[in-house]
């Protein structure tokens, strides 16, 4: 591994979900969370994932991660099964789930603590690399509590692009942001996407957001989660959240989801 390398755009990978299913043993017995999910996604491809609370959403993510199996099914990336966590799959949290007693710069080098092949100027320069990609080269040596909300969340995603992952997976990482900050990230993201052009899996509520960042909206419907219906956004980047074109596909899929929803269709 070179530096060069490690620094260049990775080659992306293709995910195969084939025939998932998952259930859960709770106090109140036995819950089928996910039935019967079949997706296909494309290398360098960004697909939202989109629908109500308890769809499985989530626990789709979780099990692309490998941080749980499904219960029938397989899950393949880069043509390869998934049986655990690897840093070919990085996953980014609501919460940015940062190390307090590291600054922005050491929650960064730890992603990169166990990468082989690298010595430590490299992990450095890599460091230094990703957090002047999210724009945060001022910031690398600030303390955790003195960044704001959005910089948390941006320390994250630089910490989660460092191995340079083929997958990036995002379960709901604005969510807690205000609108503004949110706006600015949106172009952010689609911006380092294209420049680094890994697959990303993003989790959402929020129809907009997924209509103003994904390739594909990935429709979900509840109790058990199953995918409904996908829709393909035919429009330009990089987008506006508050233009005419992502405000008239954001509505064919609210509308998409309201008439699953008042039909009871997945319940």
């Amino acid at each position: 591994m070179t530096l060069a390398t490690e620094l260049s755009a990775p080659p992306g990978a293709r995910l195969a979900i084939d025939k998932v299913s998952k259930w859960f043993e709770t106090s109140r017995g036995r819950v089928h969370a996910l039935d019967d999910i079949s997706l296909q996604v494309s290398e360098r491809e960004f697909v939202c994932l989109v629908g109500p609370s308890g769809c499985g959403k989530s626990t789709l993510l979780n099990m692309i991660a490998g941080l749980e199996m499904p219960d029938q099914g397989s899950v393949v990336t880069a043509g390869q099964p998934v049986k655990g966590p690897s840093r070919e799959r990085m996953m980014m949290f609501q919460e940015s789930a940062l190390f307090p007693w590291l600054d922005a710069f050491g929650n960064v080098m730890f992603s990169l603590k166990r990468k082989p092949g690298l010595s430590e100027p490299e992990r450095r320069e890599v460091a230094e690399y990703y957090l002047r990609l999210v724009g945060l080269e001022k910031f690398m040596h600030a303390n955790i509590h003195e960044l704001s909300g959005g910089m948390k969340q941006r320390v994250a995603l630089a910490r989660a692009l460092a191995p340079n992952p083929r997958v990036l997976l995002m379960d709901e990482p604005f969510a807690a942001l205000d609108a503004l900050t949110r706006e600015q990230l949106y172009g952010d993201l689609q911006r380092i996407w294209a420049q680094r052009h890994v697959t990303i899996v993003f989790v959402t509520h929020n129809v907009r957001e997924a209509v103003s960042l994904g390739d594909r909206v990935v429709l979900f419907s509840p109790h058990p989660g199953r995918i409904r219906e996908e829709f393909r956004i035919d429009l330009p980047r990089p987008r506006d959240i508050n233009s005419v074109e992502v405000a008239g596909y954001a509505t064919r899929i609210t509308r998409a989801l309201k008439d699953r929803m008042e039909h009871g269709a997945g319940i």
